[in-house]
C-alpha cells in the first residue's frame, strides 16, 4: 500500500515541473519511476511506445499505464487487477492535478499580466528549459530496447529510423502511413 504513497509523490513532482509537455516530462517520468526500481526500462520504453500509440496526451496516457503496472511490479500481494486500476486512476488525477489548480488560479493572474515584463521574462526563461527536455526525452529513448543491441539488429533500427526521418521530412507522406510502414519494416527485419 506504501507504494500508492510513493506515486501520488512523485507525480505530484512531475505535475508541477513537468513543463512543456508529455515528451519534456519523459525525463521526469523516468527518474521518478524507473530509477527506484517500480518498473524496468524495457517497460518503460513499452509504456512510451503504447502512450503515443493511444488518443490523448502522452503524460497522461504513460501516468494511466504506470499507475496500472507499477504496483504489481513492485509488489506481488498486490497482482490483482482491481489494486492495478486504483493505481491508474491515482496516478491520472494526481499528474492531472497541478496544471488544473496552476490553470485554475495563476491563469487569471498571468492573463492581467501579460504584457508584464516579469511575467514575458518568466516565460521566455521557461522556453529553452521545455527545449532542453524534449531533447532529453529524444535521448532517453535512443536506448538498447528501441534500437537493439549491437551489429545487425542496431544497424537495421538505425535503417528503420532513418527513412522514416526522411520520408517525413521530403514528401507530403502522412506520418500515420510512414508509422504504419516502419511498424511493419520492424516486423519483416526482426
Amino acid at each position: 500500500m506504501m507504494i500508492y504513497l510513493r506515486l501520488i509523490w512523485s507525480y505530484l513532482k512531475i505535475g508541477f515541473f513537468g513543463f512543456g509537455g508529455g515528451y519534456a516530462m519523459l525525463a521526469l517520468i523516468e527518474n521518478e519511476i524507473v530509477t527506484p526500481g517500480w518498473i524496468t526500462e524495457k517497460m518503460f520504453t513499452d509504456i512510451v511506445a503504447i502512450s503515443q500509440m493511444t488518443p490523448g496526451p502522452i503524460g497522461i496516457n504513460s501516468a494511466t499505464y504506470i499507475g496500472y503496472v507499477a504496483p504489481t511490479h513492485s509488489d506481488p500481494a498486490l497482482a490483482n487487477p482491481v489494486w492495478g486500476i486504483l493505481g491508474s486512476i491515482i496516478c491520472t488525477l494526481v499528474v492531472v492535478l497541478p496544471s488544473f489548480l496552476l490553470v485554475r488560479y495563476a491563469g487569471h493572474y498571468i492573463m492581467k499580466h501579460r504584457d508584464s515584463v516579469a511575467v514575458k521574462g518568466v516565460f521566455a526563461g521557461l522556453r529553452p528549459v521545455v527545449v532542453g527536455l524534449i531533447a532529453s526525452a529524444a535521448l532517453l529513448l535512443m536506448n538498447r530496447e528501441n534500437f537493439g543491441e549491437s551489429g545487425p539488429d542496431l544497424a537495421k533500427s538505425i535503417a528503420i529510423a532513418t527513412a522514416a526521418l526522411a520520408l517525413n521530412l521530403f514528401t507530403k507522406i502522412h506520418p500515420i502511413y510512414i508509422i504504419i510502414a516502419a511498424g511493419f519494416s520492424g516486423w519483416l527485419l526482426f
